[in-house]
């Protein structure tokens, strides 16, 4: 009984001795010790593959299985204004680079003009600058925008209001008798603090003067 026991065990190194040096080593189940299954494929230590379930999941078959991570996308442009994700591609790709400006988009570097006030430049930022115009007052209470203008106009000149109850308006320069008893002038540009506001005439008045009344005839 011992003798068989022996030689079973004899048998059982003599076949493991043979495989050592056939360099082969198989696992309990019968898998090949030192590969990874995936994909439906076996795998040698060292090997890299993609997922199939997966593509942007790459893995490198070690000794202790499989060690995977999804593939890492670089960071897009900050100027990226349109970008596009195709199946095939693991990570989004920029498709235009630019500045989008009150829903409009404009190329990198490129000068633009929203509106007759307005003058920007697409910077390489993807930041679109502008200068707004400052208009200075206009000498005039009455101006008046021109189509493809920014700042307004005066078409009557310089003038003013003769007083706060801006019911009369005089041209500016010399003075105006605005009646029989009253002399009123506006600021012009040879005043000190000229149209800072001031819309309204510098008036004199004669002393002991009564304005004459528009005659009226009888019919």
């Amino acid at each position: 009984m011992v003798f068989r026991m022996e030689r079973k065990i004899r048998t059982a190194v003599l076949a493991l001795l043979i495989c050592a040096q056939a360099g082969l080593s198989f696992s309990v189940a019968g898998q090949q010790e030192g590969t990874c299954e995936a994909n439906g494929s076996l795998y040698f230590v060292g090997e890299w593959y993609f997922l199939d379930s997966d593509h942007c999941t790459q893995c490198e078959c070690t000794a202790e299985g499989s060690a995977c991570s999804r593939t890492e996308c670089t960071s897009l442009p900050a100027a990226c204004i349109h970008v596009s994700h195709y199946p095939t591609d693991c990570c989004p790709r920029c498709e235009k680079i630019g500045c989008e400006y009150r829903g409009v988009v404009y190329e990198l570097g490129q000068n633009f003009q929203p509106s007759e006030c307005e003058q920007c430049t697409c910077d390489n930022d993807g930041i679109a600058r502008c200068l707004v115009a400052d208009c200075a007052p206009p000498p005039c209470v009455n101006p008046v925008y021109e189509p493809g203008k920014c700042c307004p106009e005066c078409r009557e000149g310089p003038n003013c209001y003769v007083n706060a109850s801006r019911s009369q308006v005089i041209p500016a320069g010399e003075p105006v008798w605005v009646d029989s008893c009253t002399k009123c002038r506006c600021h012009d540009g040879q005043d000190a603090g000229y149209w800072e506001g001031n819309r309204l005439a510098t008036c004199s008045r004669l002393k002991n003067c009564t304005p004459e009344q528009p005659s009226t005839k009888k019919k």
